[in-house]
């Protein structure tokens, strides 16, 4: 995981400046709290906020790992490829690497993933169904270093990435090589 000081932050209330303090009104859980309707839904729903991209490349990858040298580990990973391609035939889903490839220290196959409804039908149920595979879950923008680190979420056990190509590239972009 990034340093997070390492980024700058916009403030999560920017363009909902001035509005009306919210309600300290208690839901019927007596837990929650009840929010004031929305004039419209959010475009959340819809569309990948910004910077992510909604284009061709997707909004998300999912790197599904397995260890390439334990049998009983293929064997889950080769299966669960199979349900998913059956069961999400509109994601867009890569071959099965039985070895490392670029940041990934460990043999895994990717799923795209395009639109808000993807993701909320997707990571659910890999959450029930990676079984003993961890997962790299980060958004696809035009800063890879930051999405495979600050910006990526892990289900399982957590894996270093070899991050050098990425810091090439920014290095590159800064003039520094």
């Amino acid at each position: 995981m990034a340093d997070p000081s390492l980024y700058t932050y916009t403030s999560p209330l920017e363009g909902y400046e001035g509005l009306e303090p919210l309600p300290n009104e208690k839901a019927e859980d007596g837990k929650s709290y009840i929010n004031p309707p929305a004039e419209k839904k959010s475009e959340a729903y819809s569309s990948f906020v910004s910077p992510i991209t909604n284009g061709l490349r997707g909004g998300f990858d999912v790197h599904i790992y397995f260890l390439q040298s334990d049998e009983e580990d293929v064997k889950y990973a080769t299966q669960l490829w199979e349900r998913i391609r059956r069961e999400f035939p509109e994601l867009r889903i890569y071959r099965v690497w039985d070895k490392p490839i670029g940041p990934h220290p460990l043999a895994m196959f990717e799923v795209n993933l395009f639109t808000p409804e993807q993701f909320g039908a997707f990571i659910p149920w890999l959450v029930i169904n990676r079984g003993p595979l961890s997962a790299l879950i980060h958004p696809n923008t035009d800063d890879e270093l930051r999405d495979h680190t600050q910006r990526a979420t892990w289900m399982g056990q957590p894996l270093p990435l070899h991050l050098k190509l990425f810091k090439k590239v920014v290095e590159t972009r800064q003039g520094k090589v």
